[in-house]
């Protein structure tokens, strides 16, 4: 690939600022970070009082909120990404939300186990029917999916009569609001730790092994010490308030397994080949039917277990959960770098996304920005991020 800069063609898709060269995909992920930086300043700026007189938004309770609320959005937006990055779209996570979170607290007296577990299992089992006839009847994603947004809610209005249910589970409840010791908070930041050293000597080692240079000894200390500052940074301001929030640690483990399938198998490697090319990825032999059923699937699981974070953050299942999740998942992934057109996105800028959109809400609700002007100012956002995402690829 090519990318023509200030006259030049530039090899492998990469940009010149000032005097350095960076990958399109690198320089997107780095504004989108200053972007965030710029929004946490902002609001943290306009939220001083006296009785915060540095600013409410970055305040370690407020920030768990927002990480709380960033969980659902972001285990959202993973699932999507699969969906996205195979060229296909799903509108019904939101009512798939209300609907499995809705079955989960019905199914309560059944136990705690059969609880949780109904919601995964409806939201793969559906996830999967949406994928199968987008795969195999040739029906758009866009069009199953609009009719199962209408129709998964029309279903949990039925079967909840319209009422609200309470969470009589305290362990299905903490699901959305428990925190983690601060010494096991500690004990994860050592681990978290580890694995970002063992990572980065591992990737050194595995480009010298494939005659690829190797980077020189300060950037691989920056990339050991830059992490590993930020990671005690965010544990310490976690511990103060508590500890670290139990739907932050599934959202971790959820990106973690999302990261492997799309970056290290081969699964994850047919998807982008499907989306950036169906008719090569046909001629060369992947069954594409397969992965975008796959990726259905996977998607509505991770749906499942959005429902109970969100059911359990709110303590009840009421049959209006979940309105308009679904574009905040589809905003966080395109936010994040994904291209609505297939075959480009990873899990850190759809987790990205997430943050940024999470971050949005939780300050214009500190500052009692009225929704209307919130919904602008949301949309303005995806609008620019998707504009900004055609510029790079016209420039590609």
């Amino acid at each position: 690939m090519t990318t023509v800069i200030r006259g030049e063609t530039t090899e492998l898709g990469e940009q010149r600022v000032g005097r350095w060269r960076i990958s399109t995909e690198a320089l997107r992920a780095y504004t989108m970070v200053f972007a965030l930086i710029a929004i946490w300043i902002f609001f943290q700026l306009r939220t001083r009082s006296d009785l915060y007189p540095y600013g409410l938004f970055l305040h370690p309770v407020n920030f768990a909120n927002l990480l709380k609320q960033m969980s659902v959005t972001g285990v959202l937006a993973v699932g999507m990404l699969f969906v996205i990055v195979a060229r296909q779209i799903d509108l019904s996570v939101g009512s798939l939300v209300g609907l499995a979170g809705g079955i989960a607290a019905m199914t309560q007296g059944w136990g705690l186990l059969p609880s949780l577990v109904s919601a995964i299992v409806i939201g793969t089992v559906i996830g999967a029917l949406q994928g199968s006839l987008v795969a195999y009847a040739n029906i758009p994603s866009f069009i199953v999916t609009l009719g199962g947004l209408l129709t998964w809610r029309g279903v949990i209005l039925y079967l909840s009569k319209g009422e609200t249910i309470p969470v009589r589970l305290p362990v299905f409840r903490l699901l959305g609001v428990a925190l983690l010791t601060p010494a096991s908070g500690m004990a994860l930041a050592t681990v978290a730790i580890v694995a970002v050293i063992w990572l980065t000597i591992r990737r050194e080692r595995a480009r010298r092994r494939h005659g690829l240079p190797v980077s020189s000894t300060v950037v691989i200390v920056a990339r050991i010490v830059v992490p590993a500052v930020l990671i005690v940074i965010f544990i310490s301001m976690m511990n103060k308030q508590g500890g670290v929030p139990l739907p932050v640690i599934i959202l971790l483990a959820v990106a973690i397994a999302g990261h492997f399938l799309t970056q290290s198998t081969t699964f994850g490697r047919y998807l982008y080949a499907i989306g950036s090319n169906p008719d090569a990825a046909r001629l060369s032999g992947i069954n594409s039917c397969r992965h975008i059923l796959a990726a259905f699937g996977f998607l509505g699981a991770l749906v499942g277990i959005a429902s109970l974070l969100h059911t359990g953050r709110v303590g009840s299942a009421s049959p209006d959960a979940g309105t308009l999740m679904e574009l905040d998942a589809i905003a966080a992934c395109v936010i994040g770098g994904t291209s609505l057109m297939g075959g480009r996105g990873k899990v850190s800028g759809a987790l990205l996304g997430a943050l940024v959109m999470a971050s949005l809400d939780n300050g214009m609700s500190l500052l009692s920005v009225e929704n209307a002007t919130q919904y602008i100012i949301k949309g303005a956002v995806l609008v620019a991020a998707v504009g900004f995402d055609m510029a790079g690829r016209r420039k590609s």
